[in-house]
């Protein structure tokens, strides 16, 4: 019997266990450890609230979760409750599929201002992450800059430019949607330090924007290189492109505008004593298409700075680093004897939900090539005793299913949930 342990319970994580099973059949056993008591990390706490049919796929790691040989073993957090090494002498294969929860450091001067925050944590608190849940973002306006030109950005500014109505049938919990309803900004600026053929925005996330009740997208037009330029671009990014065009041609006068500032790059940040605007200069894109200043700056009032420009996997302890790619050190996910990395801890965070299917494949191929047919490794009994010696609060698949149902139950008119927001909280809901 083969014993493997993924650590991470989202998409790369589940997708290795299914992998796992497809590969052993009934001869594996593997448990999926989890920090949180909740499974499907991005799925549940990274995925916008208003986009329910992706959040479906969750559909498909449960019936995972739900077989005999898979199990989900989360409220353990794996480099402080229980170390690497320590698994790695209970069982065949270690994963490390713990994807990339931290924001990139924002390296300008003003980055650690108050009202300046990361997606990661900004997007986690209107998900109902328990780390970010006390966040309380400033939302006092006039202005917001959301830095950063990929679909993380729109999520962010289109979840701050929504009307109330908007957010029914989503998962926004209460009080993330409590104080966008009391928000006073009416300028979202979004920077971008390249142009719109730079853009790494897909055309329904851009398309989303021009549909808003309240909120009207604005582009300016010199931004925009001559449209048979366009020709050479792939479908999707014509795509989104053809958005950009669009929202230059239109002028509908709505109380908030999200402004695409193109060609512009944040330097510094400044206030006093916390957030109150953007310095940003004007560049120019070099023969070899790289965004270089222009000496030309100017300043953009944001009383709430959210940074969109990436992310990293968190470190644990044991385990090689790259730093400098913001991922575990490894080739093609092999990290060392008897430890993997799969999904954005293997590869960073590149790549669809969808990319971590095949990710999870190939490494499980890896695994059935380097381990055989497994060694003596006692695998779930001796992680139990572990859990059990140190008084550790696991939480079963079973247990998740609980408070699942509590969630659900607790839910406003229109939405599927109201997330409990708290470790404490979602251990009790369980019972």
């Amino acid at each position: 019997m083969r014993q493997i342990a993924i650590i991470g319970s989202g998409p790369a994580g589940y997708y290795t266990a299914e992998a796992a099973q497809k590969q052993f059949g009934e001869d594996v056993h593997v448990d999926v450890i989890d920090r949180l008591p909740v499974p499907f990390g991005l799925i549940r706490s990274g995925v916008a609230p208003d986009h329910q049919s992706i959040k479906g796929v969750s559909r498909r790691y449960e019936k995972v979760a739900l077989t005999d040989n898979v199990r989900f073993v989360g409220n353990v957090t794996v480099g402080t409750d229980i170390s690497v090494d320590e698994l790695l002498g209970m069982y065949d294969a270690i994963v490390l599929a713990t994807g990339a929860p931290d924001d990139r450091s924002l390296d300008i001067p003003g980055a650690n201002l108050p009202g300046v925050v990361g997606s990661a944590a900004f997007v986690g608190w209107y998900n109902g992450h328990p780390d970010f849940a006390e966040l309380d973002p400033p939302l006092h306006g006039p202005g917001a800059v959301v830095i950063g030109n990929g679909n993380v950005a729109l999520d962010v500014a289109r979840v701050l430019a929504k009307a109330q109505d908007e957010f029914v049938g989503s998962d926004i919990v209460n009080h993330a949607l409590e104080a966008l309803h009391d928000a006073r900004i009416d300028t979202i600026t979004i920077l971008g330090r390249r142009g719109p053929h730079q853009i790494a925005m897909t055309p329904k996330e851009l398309g989303e924007l021009g549909q808003l009740v309240r909120a009207m997208p604005v582009v300016d037009p010199a931004d925009l290189p001559p449209e048979t330029a366009d020709e050479s671009l792939d479908p999707g990014q014509r795509k989104s492109v053809a958005h950009l065009r669009d929202f230059a041609g239109e002028h509908r006068d709505k109380p908030i505008r999200i402004v695409f500032d193109f060609f512009a790059r944040p330097v510094a940040i400044e206030g006093d004593g916390r957030a109150d605007r953007v310095v940003v200069e004007r560049t120019e894109l070099d023969e070899s298409g790289r965004a270089v200043g222009t000496g030309e700056t100017y300043s953009v009032p944001a009383g709430l700075v959210v940074s969109c420009i990436g992310y990293r996997t968190s470190p644990i302890a044991g385990v090689p680093f790259d730093e400098r790619g913001g991922r575990f050190a490894n080739e093609d996910g092999r990290i060392g004897p008897g430890l993997y990395a799969v999904g954005w801890a293997r590869r960073g965070p590149t790549g669809t939900i969808g990319t971590n299917r095949p990710d999870g494949f190939d490494i499980v191929e890896k695994i059935a090539g380097d381990i055989g047919e497994g060694a003596d490794k006692p695998g779930r009994p001796a992680l139990d005793r572990l859990i059990a010696d140190r008084s550790l609060e696991a939480v079963t698949f079973r247990d998740w299913q609980r408070i699942d149902t509590a969630e659900i139950s607790r839910a406003r008119e229109g939405s599927p949930r109201e997330k409990f927001t708290s470790v404490e909280d979602l251990l009790r809901a369980r019972e």
